[in-house]
């Protein structure tokens, strides 16, 4: 067994500053390369840092209380998967709506609940929380992609959708027919990484299983229960998302200029 070891090593408040001051230069290089290339998210860059570091700081400061309590956890929980849904409402559709709860929500808790159902996994907080975290942030970043996604192909064939109404077809299958076929692209990052784990890529799974003393063979069967859940709840996360959006439930459509 592999001697207990952290990836990081943090013992004093010099270490502390050094975590600090390299995120800050982290994110200001990356705006300034966001800003010169003219992306428009120069400042999201940096706010996204600077928030990453104070929530962090936060969650660091109450995780121990979370993790040796159910109604602690399941809180946490809702409050990740409340927070996901917001995320994504904002991407979508540029403000707050609940519509983005369901796939979020349904996509994560189905992988979780698969995940569960293996009994590889302990049913402890300690172990529910991160697997349940890592569930639920890509169910936020592939409802967010598909519904960005599909957006950008109404308004670059907004006229597809309108001659399909004109012919008569009801709003859910003409946007549908303009929509779906742009939806799969969220699938692909996912699709990607499971494809090259362990050859391009050791994701955090694996490296914290090693991290925490279990053997690579233990390692590797865990992140391949994850990825495998991961598969699931971007389906599951991405076909909800394609429901909501041809129903006008994630914004209006509209052409392009």
């Amino acid at each position: 067994m592999l001697a207990r070891v952290t990836l990081v090593q943090v013992h004093d408040l010099a270490d502390v500053v050094v975590v600090v001051g390299f995120t800050a230069l982290c994110a200001a290089l990356a705006a300034v390369i966001a800003w010169r290339s003219r992306f428009g998210i120069a400042r999201d860059q940096l706010t996204a840092a600077a928030r990453a570091t104070a929530q962090l700081a936060v969650v660091g400061a109450i995780i121990t209380a979370v993790l040796h309590s159910w109604w602690f956890t399941a809180l946490f929980c809702t409050a990740m998967i409340a927070i996901a849904g917001l995320t994504s409402a904002r991407r979508v559709t540029g403000h707050a709506t609940a519509w983005t709860l369901i796939p979020v929500a349904t996509g994560s808790l189905t992988g979780g609940l698969a995940i569960a159902a293996t009994r590889l996994v302990p049913l402890t907080p300690i172990a529910t929380v991160p697997v349940l975290g890592i569930l639920i942030g890509n169910a936020m970043t592939a409802t967010s992609l598909a519904g960005r996604s599909m957006h950008a192909a109404m308004r670059d064939h907004f006229e597809v959708y309108a001659g399909a109404l004109a012919l008569g077809l009801p709003v859910p299958v003409s946007a549908d027919i303009v929509a779906r076929p742009a939806a799969p692209l969220a699938l692909v990052p996912g699709l990607d990484q499971t494809r090259t784990v362990g050859l391009v890529t050791l994701p955090g799974a694996f490296v914290g299983a090693l991290l925490g003393g279990a053997s690579p063979a233990q390692a590797a069967a865990v992140q391949l229960i994850v990825l495998a859940a991961l598969l699931l709840v971007q389906a599951v996360a991405v076909s909800l998302t394609v429901h909501l959006f041809v129903r006008g439930r994630l914004g209006q459509f509209r052409p392009a200029g």
